[in-house]
């Protein structure tokens, strides 16, 4: 009698089943991207938060100017790309908005390093035409405005994974208006969104990215005033290239670290530290 036995169906299903999970989310991720397997590999994916969307694009387009290889850049929380990238997703470069999540990647492994500190971003109150409420710094209408019913509806990235949304919360916390002003929160997925809601008239404003409020889309259905930075945490950005990345995506990152990047960066209201490696 023959001793050998074959696979357990009971043992061998839970891995089928992880497999086809893994299958159907790597499928779902490149659909989204709007890319087959092969031209994702084609075309390096560059993650970013998405308050870099207009600075980040002009960046790209002075790469491939120069002759250097297109890259895929895709816009997003920072907090939502960190769990992707843990999770295995197929990116290679990641900016985010805070380098937290760089430092957390670091330590688990998945990037090549810890990265470059290549910005320090600022946050403002963005009030659209016709609102009732002022471009006002340090919130005092918006205060008044929570009083007298003129604020109905406020727009915020989401603070639990976007870091502008976390450096807002932090700032209406310094101005007392926190708890206030939660109930009239419309939540953004990221501070892209969060500005499109803060312009589109459904809101009265929001607090935004000032890399966002500065260019020529956003400036002009709009008025917009910094909050003082001493209110919030910084937004200290950091970027890294995660494990494995290609030559094609190293020669981009070693561009973003170029005067003409940093000055495209520098242009959209973000502070330029002195992008050095750190061990």
């Amino acid at each position: 009698m023959s001793t050998s036995s074959s696979p357990n169906p009971s043992q061998t299903a839970p891995f089928r089943h992880r497999l086809a999970t893994l299958t159907r989310w790597l499928a779902a991720l490149l659909a989204v991207m709007g890319l087959s397997a092969p031209a994702a590999r084609a075309q390096p994916v560059v993650v970013a938060a998405s308050d870099l969307k207009f600075a980040l694009e002009e960046v790209a387009a002075l790469h491939r100017k120069a002759g250097g290889q297109p890259v895929r850049l895709v816009f997003g929380s920072s907090g939502n790309f960190y769990r992707q990238i843990l999770q295995g997703a197929p990116y290679q470069l990641f900016l985010s908005a805070d380098e937290n999540f760089v430092f957390q990647l670091a330590d688990a492994g998945k990037t090549e390093d810890r990265g470059v500190l290549y910005a320090v971003g600022r946050i403002g109150l963005l009030v659209p035409k016709g609102s009732p409420l002022k471009a006002d710094g340090e919130l005092k209408d918006l205060a008044l405005a929570l009083q007298d019913g003129r604020l109905k509806k406020f727009a915020l990235a989401n603070p639990e994974h976007a870091p502008y949304g976390t450096r807002a919360m932090e700032a209406l916390q310094h101005a007392g208006l926190w708890s206030a002003i939660q109930p009239r929160l419309v939540l953004g997925e990221n501070i892209s969104q969060a500005t499109q809601f803060a312009t589109s008239g459904s809101t009265q404003g929001g607090i935004v990215a000032y890399s966002l409020a500065l260019s020529p889309a956003v400036a002009a259905q709009g008025s917009f005033a910094l909050i003082p930075e001493s209110w919030h945490q910084p937004l200290r950005q950091r970027m890294v290239l995660v494990r494995g990345a290609s030559a094609a995506t190293r020669a981009f990152y070693d561009h973003l670290q170029t005067p003409a990047a940093q000055a495209v960066l520098r242009r959209y209201g973000f502070t330029l530290p002195n992008a050095t490696k750190t061990p």
